[in-house]
Parts: structure tokens; sequence; C-alpha cells
């Protein structure tokens, strides 16, 4: 690992550590040590990061923001690459978008509602980066990322980069081909909008926001959504039926203002939460015989 550190430190392409807390880069701040942990300062670096890890035959996986994201105690074996400022760039052509991965997607919603653009109003909200959001088809308020993507570039787990359309992104609810039958990340992602009255884009926004911070939790560390909804019926609504709000295993606690959130109330391990996870899919399917699937993702060393 030395030896790969020293090579990809020697190309100068952004920030490179080894056993870097990964708890300092999720918003729940939760996470052991990845081995090698590389921020590409662009896409050109990027591709000369992937090249090094392709070289050595190293173990891999991509990072946006940190939200949506559970990572084990024990850390990641291999290399993490966090899509960051390096790759935040973006560019407007009239009601066409181009934005880079590692852009936050709410800072994307506020500048674009105030070019008078329509289309991301429902993202104002969401704290994470554009490639977690087109990975995982992020949606609030009845829209989500399928709704306004047109074509995705994508770096493949081979190494390999290509544009994919709105149908081979084969998006259905939080989900994309991205994280299963073809996985690979997000390095850029153009959107088609429309014009819209600045006004009233700004205004729907603004309600959008007040309502998260009224309905959700985010004065704790938290990743966001911890269940699928079981349409018909909704996560959160089970579970605090169930009686699980203020529930807590060690450091984590399921949020007393939305069930379905699993908040870091205090030196929180991913253990912690995992039982926690787990206690609340035996609770509702042992009083409402149904299965809860995580829509947090789950990686690292078990």
């Amino acid at each position: 690992m030395n030896a790969i550190l020293t090579e990809l430190q020697n190309l100068n392409i952004g920030k490179v550590k080894q056993n870097e807390p990964l708890l300092n880069h999720t918003t729940i701040k939760i996470g052991g040590p990845a081995d090698l942990f590389i921020e590409p300062s662009s896409v050109e670096n990027l591709k000369q990061v992937m090249t090094v890890i392709k070289k050595h035959r190293l173990n891999w996986r991509a990072i946006g923001r940190g939200s949506n994201l559970l990572v084990s105690d024990k850390g990641i074996e291999g290399a993490v690459i966090k899509l960051g400022s390096g790759l935040g760039h973006l560019e407007v052509n009239g009601t066409e978008i181009t934005v880079g991965g590692g852009h936050s997607l709410v800072s994307l919603s506020t500048i674009i509602s105030k070019k008078g653009l329509t289309g991301l109003e429902f993202a104002s909200g969401i704290p994470g980066s554009v490639g977690g959001a087109v990975y995982m088809n992020a949606g609030a308020h009845g829209s989500d990322i399928s709704k306004v993507l047109t074509r995705a570039h994508i770096l493949f787990d081979d190494g390999t980069m290509e544009w994919l359309s709105n149908e081979e992104m084969e998006f259905s609810y939080r989900t994309s081909v991205l994280q299963k039958k073809r996985p690979g990340i997000v390095v850029e992602a153009v959107f088609q909008l429309a014009l819209g009255e600045r006004a009233v884009i700004v205004e729907k926004m603004q309600h959008n926001k007040d309502y998260r911070k009224d309905t959700q939790p985010w004065n704790f560390p938290c990743a966001g959504s911890i269940f699928r909804n079981p349409l018909p019926n909704y996560a959160g609504k089970l579970i605090e039926v169930a009686g699980l709000k203020g529930f807590s295993i060690g450091g984590a606690k399921i949020s007393e203002m939305h069930g379905n959130f699993i908040v870091n109330a205090g030196n929180a391990t991913a253990g912690d939460v995992l039982a926690l996870i787990q206690h609340v899919k035996d609770t509702i399917y042992s009083l409402y015989e149904v299965k809860m699937e995580t829509e947090v993702e789950i990686i690292g060393r078990r």
C-alpha cells in the first residue's frame, strides 16, 4: 500500500491519505478507516487514479458527501475515492445544465433557482452530491432525478467511462442500473430543465426546505431515510405506530421527529445502527408481516 500511496502522491492528482477515518466523510459521523483515501482534483485526475488502481488490482469504491451511507466500524479495504469539490464543475447552456458528480445537490438547486430554471426544486433539501443522487434516483415532494436527467457520465468497475441515457440508467424507485446490474459511479450529469418564474421557484424551494426542517432531525448526525417505503405503506408511519420512535441501542436512536431516521445520539457505532435496523425489521414483520428493506447503503468490512 505504501508503494501505491507514493505513486499517487507523485502524480499530484489531489488528496491522498492512508487509514483515513471515514466518520469524517459521512453525514452520520460513523465509519472505520479506508486503507487508502483519494480525493481527485479533476475528472482527468480521476482517470489517472483509476489507471493506478487497475494496475495494482486494488479494490475500490466511490463516495460523495457521505449521506445515505453507513460504513462498517472496521472500515473499507482498498481505496475509497471521494468525489468532492474537484468534480464540482457546473456549466449552464440555456435550459440544459452539465454538473460534476461532486457538486452539492442543495447548492445546485439554489444556484439554478436564481437563474429562473425550474425542475430541481424537489432537491432543495436533499443533503447529498449530484453523483449520489443520480446513483440512487433521489427524490422528494413528488419528483425525482429521473424526471430531469437526460444522460450521465459513468465510471464503471473496470475503469472504463461511458455516457448513459436516461433510459439506459433504468431508473425506478430509489434505484438505478448502477447499483447491481452495472456497478459504477456518476462523474457528470446532464439535466434538462425549463424556464420558470424565479419568485415562484424560490418560494417552492423555501417551502420544501422548511418542511424538511420541521419534520426531519437534521440537528443530529444521520444518514437520511433508513428504509425504503414498503408501498402502499410508509416506513416512518409503520415505525411510529409500532411505538419505536425514541428507541435506542448504544448511541444509535430512532428519531423522535421521524420514524424513518436513525440518528447518532452520541458516539454511535455502525454495530449499534445495524442492531437497531434489525430490531425494526423484526418488530415490523412481527406486527404487520411487512418486510422492511434498507434504503441506506451499508458498506465496508464485516
